[in-house]
């Protein structure tokens, strides 16, 4: 097949558009290979051109952007099934050739009045047809082939999945006992009163030219959940349907709402034009079996159809370019965050304690967005002395000051057309928060000793651990650089809140630094697993990674184990016992029973505990720490200040 692009959504909803060997343009101007007529559409949006075997869609710096699946993109290889928003326009890319027949252009005829003879409850019984509906019929036949039709639902039900194209195949096989000229299937969502989908169905289809079908008779079916059998339309000789040159007035028509639960999930439309075909009692009863039948089948296909399309935008969401690691809940939330933030301009405030990796998500931000081949520039605010900060940041004219030989750029400058990410952004001096707040409203700045603004082109990612909030209350950072800074912000999960993703990077940092020690690739025993695991890593990741390259440059086995790591870790409590070495054990025990002699000795004279073992107090704090030795500290307070027991 011919790759191609159809409309499913919008002005052009219905007609097709071949993908051929040059660029295919999408805008608003009449030059473009598809011009629609809506306002939210640039005047050239979008193109999509061939890339070898495969077709590339690249926005043309729109204004309101071009959506892939959902979510915003500048490239893009598209993939068979790929849906394409443009304005209030959806494309469908059918590139393979299993692709789904187009379904028709629908129309609402608001206007045709419409006489019922007969409706019948979902779920009631209903009469017999009368004799005049079978008269000039082979009853036998006629029965004959609606239990074929029922019979052949099955097998199409079974093989096909994608929702319009099993609407494709319900209204074919309709169409074989149901005399009828064109229908439709329309399927709500929450509320009847909002059409999720229309898929429209012509027998002998004239090109341009849309499916008209009757509003009243689908609201009718799906407000008083009743089937609606309409005989002997009554249509003006002057409707807005010959006016439009639409498909010619109903005759007879059939609407069967489609019930699962309980629950109306759509409604199954029939109409014929031809005064001598007459839709009876019986094609009504027949179509509602039948839409028993098709109801859960079509929620079923639009169910798994949403399945599949949340689960392609949350792969898309996912397919980020970065040097994290991880895979739970908590880090692929920040995933997420940076899949929805990167294509945008907005300023980022990265929030985080220590070591949480705020930088590599500032990169991963920069790296996915439309500024990826651009600078990245980093300048943390508390490395460098605030005298030549401002230099630094800003950059300065020959002979500005002593020292000043020559022009130098600051980063700002440099990263023109990049992203500068701000590390540390609460240190930042009160002068320097005032000019980098000028930088964010007006994009311009200008270099020290010189008077003259250089205006630039950059993104501003912020990075702090400080409680900005509190800073500003405290007047130490300016409240209108905290507005400007957090346009979009995120905090990131510290280490012991994504446990599960420890192991993973323990083992990435241990081929990491064997690699860089060349070292063979050395394992992680399950018992250094285990401590590594239940340690609670106030350093977060930066300490994970020092605790594993130490590991490695000390050890001298295949694998680690507890005694290649710090101290610190040995002295924590874990649960699963039974994996713990006894040397461990005993030499915790150890740790445990001096220490508390000691305080015991010294009246839990902490200074004096610390002298007595050989210790700095810091250490010894620490350890009651690490060793859980405050309850027993406190029983010790306790007995002490309780009374001597009188004496008998």
């Amino acid at each position: 097949m011919v790759p191609k692009l159809v409309c499913i959504a919008g002005p052009q909803r219905g007609h097709e558009f071949m993908l051929a060997e040059g660029a295919v343009r999408i805008g608003r101007q009449l030059d473009n290979e598809i011009s629609i007529a809506d306002p939210r559409v640039s005047r050239h949006h979008c193109k999509i051109l061939p890339d070898g075997s495969q077709f590339r869609l690249i926005d043309l710096e729109s204004h309101n952007g071009t959506l892939v699946n959902d979510l915003p993109v500048r490239q893009r290889v598209l993939e068979h099934g790929d849906e394409i928003s443009v304005g209030q326009s959806v494309y469908i890319a059918l590139l393979q050739e299993d692709a789904v027949p187009a379904p028709l252009s629908i129309e609402f005829d608001d206007t045709k009045p419409w006489v019922t003879r007969r409706t019948s409850g979902v779920e009631g019984e209903t009469s017999p047809p009368a004799e005049s509906s079978v008269a000039g019929r082979q009853q036998g036949e006629r029965t004959s082939r609606e239990l074929e039709a029922l019979l052949k639902i099955n097998s199409v039900l079974g093989s096909v999945k994608r929702l319009e194209e099993l609407e494709q195949k319900l209204l074919e096989t309709v169409a074989e006992v149901v005399p009828a000229d064109r229908g439709a299937i329309i399927m709500v969502g929450d509320s009847i009163e909002h059409f999720n989908s229309i898929f429209g169905w012509e027998r002998n289809p004239e090109p341009g030219v849309p499916v008209e079908i009757s509003r009243a008779a689908i609201d009718r079916a799906l407000r008083e959940r009743v089937a609606v059998l309409s005989d002997n339309v009554k249509v003006g000789a002057d409707t807005a349907s010959q006016a439009r040159g639409a498909t010619g007035p109903a005759h007879s028509l059939l609407a069967v709402p489609l019930v699962v639960f309980d629950r109306i999930v759509g409604v199954i439309y029939l109409e014929t034009s031809d005064c001598q075909v007459h839709l009876d009692e019986g094609h009504l009863e027949w179509l509602g079996a039948f839409g028993r039948v098709a109801a859960v089948a079509l929620e079923n296909a639009r169910r798994a159809q949403w399945l599949e399309n949340e689960n392609r935008r949350l792969r898309n969401e996912l397919d980020l370019d970065h040097n994290m690691v991880g895979d739970s809940l908590p880090i692929q939330e920040v995933y997420r965050f940076i899949a929805k933030v990167a294509p945008a301009a907005a300023t980022v405030l990265i929030r985080g304690e220590s070591g949480t990796g705020k930088e590599l998500v500032a990169r991963a931000i920069h790296r996915n967005s439309p500024r990826a081949d651009k600078p990245f520039i980093t300048l943390n605010c508390a490395a460098v002395a605030e005298t030549l900060l401002e230099s630094e940041m800003f950059g300065h004219e020959k002979g500005a000051f002593t020292g000043a030989v020559g022009l130098k750029k600051g980063r700002i400058e440099v990263a023109d057309g990049g992203t500068l990410f701000l590390d540390e952004i609460g240190e930042l001096a009160p002068n320097l928060q005032a000019k980098l707040l000028r930088v964010l409203q007006e994009r311009e700045f200008e270099r020290v000793g010189s008077a003259f603004p250089i205006r630039v082109d950059i993104r501003v990612v912020g990075a702090t651990n400080q409680d900005l909030e509190k800073a500003m209350k405290d007047g130490q950072f300016r409240a209108d650089l905290y507005y400007r800074l957090n346009v979009v912000s995120i905090t990131l999960p510290p280490l012991r809140e994504r446990r599960e993703d420890i192991p993973l990077l323990a083992n990435y940092f241990a081929l990491k630094h064997c690699k860089r020690s060349n070292r063979p690739v050395i394992s992680i025993s399950a018992e250094a697993q285990a401590y590594l695991t239940h340690y609670d890593w106030p350093g977060n990741v930066r300490e994970l990674e020092n605790a594993i390259e130490r590991a490695v440059v000390l050890g001298s086995g295949d694998a680690i184990r507890p005694e290649n790591l710090p101290e610190d870790l040995l002295e924590i409590d874990i649960p699963t016992k039974n994996l713990l070495p006894h040397f461990h054990e005993v030499v915790k025990r150890t740790k445990r029973e001096l220490i508390l002699n000691a305080l015991k000795q010294t009246g839990v004279n902490y200074a004096e505990a610390a002298k007595a073992l050989g210790l700095q107090p810091t250490y010894l704090f620490r350890l009651v720490r690490n060793l859980n030795l405050r309850p027993r500290i406190r029983e010790q307070l306790s007995s002490q200040s309780e009374p001597p027991a009188p004496s008998r």
